[in-house]
């Protein structure tokens, strides 16, 4: 699968995309990740990518000219996605995550200031995305929460299938009793140890 972002900070992926799972998984070619550093998209020698909104207003905000002239020049597969980043997006799940991971591509549009000029969202992609009731400094942050939440829906990608489809639930190990100080002990649940895998996955199941 193949990941395009667009955005002004491309460094901010650096260390993100370099750890873990994902360096793996790009060594293993199963995913391929690329930034695109959208003020390569201007003509002005100031690299104008934004621009006082129409109305009044406090801040700046993105122009569709380097954005449309980004997306022409990423060259799109046969299933391909754009997505924006806002806080007026739909909320991203982890059910859209898995459809997510049937697509060849997603190209990833990271918004900065006060927003990006509707007419993207209007006519140049796909979906426009949350990623939670808050909002970020820009779309960086949740693109790699999209990026992390696809990648691990794919076949080979976490070193188990079972880890990709499993429920979050609580969890605990060694040592069965801890002491943080004398006189208080934190106990595992007595179900854990039982070896009853029927009352576990019950308790599990109310324990998510």
């Amino acid at each position: 699968m193949k990941f395009d972002i667009i955005t002004i900070f491309p460094n901010i992926f650096s260390g993100f995309l370099s750890e873990s799972l994902l360096a793996k998984a790009q060594q293993k070619k199963l995913i391929t990740i690329k930034t695109h550093y959208l003020r390569d998209w201007t003509d002005d020698r100031h690299q104008t990518i934004d621009g006082k909104p129409y109305g009044g207003g406090p801040g700046l905000v993105f122009k569709i000219e380097p954005i449309y002239k980004a997306l022409k020049t990423i060259k799109p597969v046969k299933k391909s996605k754009v997505i924006l980043f806002s806080p007026r997006g739909k909320q991203f799940t982890n059910d859209m995550a898995k459809k997510w991971a049937k697509l060849d591509q997603l190209v990833l549009i990271c918004g900065r200031y006060e927003g990006v000029d509707e007419r993207v969202a209007e006519n140049l992609v796909d979906e426009v995305i949350s990623i939670g009731d808050f909002v970020l400094n820009g779309g960086e942050v949740a693109a790699m929460a999209v990026i992390e939440a696809v990648s691990r829906q794919l076949p080979n990608f976490m070193h188990t299938e079972e880890s990709s489809l499993k429920d979050d639930h609580a969890q605990y190990t060694k040592p069965e009793i801890f002491e943080p100080k004398k006189g208080t002990k934190w106990r595992v649940p007595k179900v854990l140890l039982s070896g009853n895998h029927a009352k576990i996955e019950e308790w599990r199941k109310k324990n998510k």
